[in-house]
This record gives C-alpha cells, sequence and structure tokens, in this order.
C-alpha cells in the first residue's frame, strides 16, 4: 500500500506545478456534474457532491467556478456516463481506467487506441477487478493537527492505515467506512486535501526500469484524455522510479 501512496503524494506534488490544471479543474467539473444529477444541488444532503467541492478547494479551484458548475448541472440536460477499462500495458502491469463521457463510442475508440500504440492489450471488463480492492483514500494537511490524538481519534471512526507524508496525512479506509471517517473529519473540524475511492492493488509488479518508463509514458497518455477521470495500475512505485517521474 505503501507504494500507492508514494505515487498519490508524487501526483499531488506535480498536480501543485504542473500546467495541465485546467484539466484537473475540467475532471471535477465533471465529477460535480454527475453528483448533482445523482442526488441534488444541496452540498449538505449530497455525500457526493460535498466530496467532489471538497476536492474542488484541495485543488484552489476557484469558488465561482464551483458555483457555476453546480448550477449549471442543475439545468443542463447533458448527462455523463461512468465507464471503466481494464487491460495490461508494457511489461504486464495490470492498468484500471475509470471515465466519465457523454460519448461512449468516443471514449471507447480513445482508450482503446491508447493501449494499442503505446504496446498494452485492452481487456473485458471484469477480468482484472480481482487485482484491485476499492477503498477510501483522505488527503489530510497536518497544520496544527496532533499526530497521536488525530490518529486516535480517525483509527476509532474506521481508518484502516494513517502514512505520515510530509506536509499530509494519507489515510486509507475500507470501502464501507469512507463515510465514518468523512463524518469524523468533519466533526473534528478538519478539511482535507482530497478524499476519494481509489482502486488499491492488492499485489505490485516490479519492472525494469526502462519497462517501467515506458508503461508511465501509457498512463500519461490515458490521463490527458478529457473523457478520463482516474487510472489505477500495479506497478511498484521504486525510489528510482519516483525520482524519474519527480524530476520531470
Amino acid at each position: 500500500m505503501s507504494g500507492h501512496s508514494k505515487w498519490s503524494t508524487i501526483k499531488r506534488k506535480k498536480g501543485a506545478a504542473d500546467a495541465k490544471r485546467s484539466k484537473v479543474f475540467s475532471r471535477i467539473v465533471k465529477e460535480i456534474q454527475v453528483a448533482v444529477k445523482e442526488g441534488g444541488a444541496d452540498i449538505e444532503s449530497n455525500p457526493r457532491l460535498r466530496m467532489a467541492v471538497q476536492n474542488a478547494k484541495g485543488a484552489n479551484m476557484p469558488k465561482d467556478n464551483v458555483s457555476r458548475a453546480i448550477n449549471k448541472a442543475a439545468s443542463d440536460d447533458k448527462n455523463f456516463q461512468e465507464v471503466t477499462f481494464e487491460g495490461y500495458g508494457p511489461g504486464g502491469v495490470a492498468v484500471f481506467v475509470e471515465c466519465l463521457t457523454d460519448n461512449n463510442n468516443r471514449t471507447v475508440g480513445i482508450i482503446r487506441s491508447i493501449f494499442s500504440k503505446k504496446g498494452g492489450n485492452l481487456g473485458t471488463n471484469g477480468s482484472l477487478s480481482f487485482l484491485f480492492e476499492r477503498k477510501g483514500v483522505f488527503t489530510v494537511p497536518k497544520g496544527n493537527i496532533d499526530p497521536d490524538e488525530f490518529e486516535l481519534e480517525i483509527i476509532d471512526a474506521g481508518a484502516e492505515d494513517i502514512e505520515d507524508e510530509n506536509d499530509v496525512f494519507i489515510i486509507t479506509t475500507a470501502l464501507e467506512d469512507f463515510g465514518n471517517v468523512q463524518k469524523k473529519l468533519d466533526e473534528l473540524g478538519i478539511e482535507a486535501e482530497n478524499a476519494e475511492l481509489q482502486r488499491i492493488p492488492n499485489d505490485t509488479k516490479t519492472l525494469d526500469k526502462e519497462t517501467a518508463v515506458k508503461f508511465l509514458r501509457m498512463v500519461e497518455s490515458f490521463e490527458d484524455e478529457d473523457d478520463v477521470q482516474n487510472v489505477y495500475h500495479n506497478l511498484e512505485m521504486t525510489e528510482e522510479l519516483m525520482a524519474v517521474l519527480e524530476n520531470e
């Protein structure tokens, strides 16, 4: 799990100074739109919308953008469909791609093309789901938090794991405890920088540096697409690989 958390930390660092911030905003807007369609525009009574707005804050998305997204979703007749794709990349690393799309045929064509061009293979839905487990992951800024007291409170709420990563705590929960931990953070008056359900690999695969970098180029190609919301994989993120990514 630590390898996955390290990968999340790198993505967070890269995202903070990344020229692709507009894509981050675009994905958050889509999530807000889906959340509003699903449960209404009231943040207090819509957990999915509340989480999307919280993530918008963590990404420093302007409040006006958030309000526009909510208002537009309430009046817009455009509907996004949640679709997923599973397959293998270079070196046999498993890949799970989550998308939100208003044109399924377009998205299927894009994802299939990337798998093909980047040396991977698109599989059938469900073929790799056993390799990943859905868990809640919260990124919480340390601020003035008392680590020992905080850990006791969060574990009591259902946290499985708490990792100390520089200026943040990364909290992992079972899928069924995600809401409990979110509620506990609210009670403590703590705002997470990011809160989401992720697919955590049950086992990781190690590759040589050249193949691993080739695989990560494929991941970046997926993430560059507007239809793609999240990409998960089971590549072991070694210190060497993390150094390559951080120096890009």
